[in-house]
């Protein structure tokens, strides 16, 4: 669906002044005012996948931020998991114009050569969630994903008394942010936590797999008493299911509760924290990444640049390497205590 409105300029402008950016012309050293108008370039965004709530809330929230920001908004393509579909998708939209794309590829390392096409075609690219291993991109729209790693074994770490055995549902290697959220975890537990046992299974983000992994380490370790959701999109069903038909799924002063963190932030999350059946999760703020991956991809249109820095939005832009920037959105811990904040993203959507 393709929405067709004038910017809501004052808006952009002072969101653009407040994180940093300066208005520059096709020339480096001109100071003119960008090279598109609001609603006069094309912007593509391919959404990731469809068998995730959190990339479903996401896309949800693209039309309503595009309508917001004035712009000129194509059909969303969907390149469903697949690197090969994202590539003809990312190539279709050049095809029907687009002036900037956002995408979210799954797999990091494989997106380099259609990056580089694109620079070539003078199209900026904005990454949401993932920042590519290789390859130049205008913007990349993400939280700090070790920190996910750190704060989930915190919190496991202090619910067993630093003793026990945990299993780690691992997202896919091949792309930044499982082994960004891997790396942190086991890093955080072998320094904080050496008597916590930790068993890494690597899932590729499919549920099937993590229910699997779930079942057989069970079976093998009955006395396992922690689990950890790189992504509760797509874990977080299987889990309570496997949980359930093991008699573990029992609230928290049960001494068989299995206490479980997360990663997401869906309502689904909330509502099973509200139950008693899992413990926590970040939130990974899906409406911020839908709101300022178009904010920044319009901005990329109309000719702005950014520099490291603190954003007017709670976040800051930082150079990852290679003149990168990524803007790193706050991801809030979730429990309990916390659920029914209104403010998170997670209470608000559907309202």
């Amino acid at each position: 669906m393709r929405h067709i409105s004038r910017p809501a300029t004052a808006i952009l402008m002072a969101a653009a002044l407040a994180a940093g950016a300066t208005g520059c012309g096709d020339d480096a050293g001109s100071g003119g005012t960008g090279t598109g108008s609001g609603s006069g370039g094309q912007i593509g965004i391919d959404l990731p996948r469809a068998d995730s709530d959190f990339w479903n809330s996401y896309a949800k929230y693209v039309p309503r931020f595009a309508t917001e920001l004035g712009i000129n908004l194509m059909t969303p393509t969907n390149s469903q998991n697949d690197v090969a579909k994202l590539v003809a998708n990312a190539q279709a939209l050049q095809s029907q114009g687009a002036k900037a794309i956002v995408m979210a590829p799954q797999d990091t390392g494989a997106i380099a050569s259609t990056l580089t096409t694109l620079e070539s075609k003078k199209i900026p690219v904005v990454t949401v969630d993932t920042r590519p291993d290789k390859g130049k991109v205008f913007m990349v729209v993400r939280a700090d994903n070790r920190a996910y790693g750190q704060k989930a074994c915190e919190f496991l770490g202090e619910k067993l008394g630093g003793k026990g055995k945990v299993i780690e549902f691992q997202g896919s290697l091949s792309s930044i942010n499982g082994r960004d959220r891997s790396e942190a975890f086991i890093e955080c537990m072998k320094s904080k936590y050496p008597g916590i046992t930790v068993f890494e299974e690597p899932t590729e983000w499919e549920g099937t797999k993590a229910a699997a992994a779930l079942q057989t380490r069970l079976a093998q370790h009955p006395d396992i008493k922690g689990v950890y959701m790189q992504a509760g999109g797509v874990f977080l069903a299987p889990t309570l299911q496997v949980l359930k038909s093991k008699n573990l799924l029992v609230p928290p002063e049960d001494p068989k509760h299995m206490f479980v963190v997360s990663n997401d932030g869906i309502p689904q999350e909330f509502e099973a924290i509200r139950k008693g059946e899992i413990d926590a999760t970040v939130s990974q703020p899906a409406d911020l990444y839908a709101k300022y991956a178009l904010f920044y991809a319009k901005a990329a249109v109309e000719g702005k640049t950014f520099q490291p820095g603190p954003t007017d939005h709670g976040s800051t832009i930082i150079d990852v390497g290679g003149g990168t920037l990524e803007d790193q959105l706050p991801a809030p811990l979730v429990t309990k205590e916390n659920v029914d904040d209104q403010a998170l993203w997670g209470n608000q959507i559907g309202k």
